[in-house]
């Protein structure tokens, strides 16, 4: 039986006596894939995360999986790459760069994903005010220069796969085998029901409130401060609406004090961030008409996909993912970036029947797309690149 090894990104904290914090959508995304992988499955991660702001403890017995966690920084060692057949790694760490050579040494087939381009790499290191101008400079020039490691090891890979429409874009032509898959956690039996899509469109019909709904983490990176000025913009236009956010981050106290001292109350709430499955997405389904969304940078935010499977349309900044999404879905509406005043007067002019069309449109693309086709599309690339090895 083949062996994988998956390497993964995602933050761990190791609370000792067996027991682990991890991320809860990682989880759900190992199981599956290890249900689908006609072998064994070993997972690696690095420790160092200091908080997991969606994360849960579990025992490391029953994930099922097996669990190999490296100090925060360590490159991955050859031997844990030994007897392996298949390696599925992180084009986006430059820890996971130096791979080829130490997977042909071990006679393993190797397949990247990646969801960054260079474009976003730089984008974030340019909001990111924490670093002065010189330290930004330096980690631009750092990021370059991981990007010309990266190209070379995806053309020394066996294959490659793509999270998202930009990164597929960018780096297809270094892999003649680059897949491209929309990762997300809307499983089928967590869409939107044909009730609750008539409930929508009922009331929407009949005059109420836009309810608009965001999720996510709230910061600068994410467009979180746009948000309010938004919410601004629409009552200055005297839209009927209002707008309920949920989420954590360093812009969250920020949004929470203007709220109250702009008397913002009725229209805008602040909620804590919410389990996806159990909290979040019953309130998409039944408690919201549309996303907001103010992203500005391309990589492959599966809110999108996952807020589309509620029936929501999303209506958000010009960004290469969500205007690529868009376009190939009919599912919402976009504006140029950063253009807050903008953001309000599209939403102020969305009549019912707009927004109850695009809630049938994004249903049905995140229902092509669902949480279970992508993963079993991945795991099958992967059991495809290997049986090419063999032959």
């Amino acid at each position: 039986m083949p062996k994988l090894l998956l390497i993964g990104l995602a933050p761990v904290i190791d609370r000792g006596n067996g027991v682990l914090a991890l991320d809860v959508k990682f989880v759900e995304g190992m199981r599956v894939q290890a249900a689908l992988w006609d072998g064994p499955v070993t997972v690696v991660l690095w420790l160092g995360a200091a908080s997991l702001p969606f994360g849960a403890d579990r025992a490391a017995k029953d994930l099922g999986f097996e669990l190999i966690l490296l100090p925060e920084g360590a490159p991955v060692p050859p031997a844990v790459l030994a007897g392996r057949d298949m390696v599925a790694a992180p084009g986006d760490s430059h820890l996971t760069l130096g791979l080829p050579s130490l997977c042909a040494a071990a006679g393993a087939a190797l397949v990247y994903s990646i969801e960054y381009t260079l474009g976003t790499r730089l984008q974030i290191v340019a909001l990111d005010s924490s670093r002065g101008p010189l330290t930004r400079a330096y980690s631009a020039l750092w990021a370059m220069r991981q990007e010309m490691r990266r190209r070379v090891a995806f053309a020394a890979a066996d294959a490659v796969q793509a999270n998202g429409f930009p990164a597929y874009a960018a780096y297809r032509a270094l892999n003649r085998d680059t897949l491209l898959y929309l990762d997300n956690r809307i499983g089928r039996g967590m869409m939107a029901t044909d009730a609750e899509m008539a409930a929508r469109e009922a009331r929407l019909r009949g005059g109420a409130a836009l309810r608009l709904v965001h999720s996510g983490r709230l910061e600068p990176m994410k467009g979180a401060q746009d948000l309010l000025p938004v919410a601004r913009g629409l009552m200055q236009r005297s839209v009927d609406f209002t707008l309920d956010i949920y989420g954590t981050g360093s812009l969250a106290a920020g949004i929470a004090r203007a709220i109250a001292e702009e008397g913002l109350g009725g229209r805008v709430r602040l909620h804590n961030p919410v389990d996806f499955e159990t909290g979040l997405v019953p309130v998409l389904r039944r408690e919201a008409d549309a996303f907001l969304s103010c992203h500005r940078q391309a990589d492959p935010s599966c809110t999108y996909l996952e807020s589309m499977g509620c029936g929501l349309p999303v209506v958000g900044y010009d960004n290469a993912m969500w205007r690529a999404v868009m376009q190939d879905s009919g599912a919402g509406w976009a504006v140029r970036l950063g253009d807050t005043a903008a953001l309000a007067a599209c939403i102020a002019g969305l009549l019912p029947e707009a927004v109850t069309g695009a809630a049938e449109r994004s249903r049905t693309y995140a229902q092509a797309h669902d949480f279970e086709s992508e993963f079993a599309k991945r795991m099958d690339h992967l059991a495809h690149v290997l049986a090419r090895r063999k032959h």
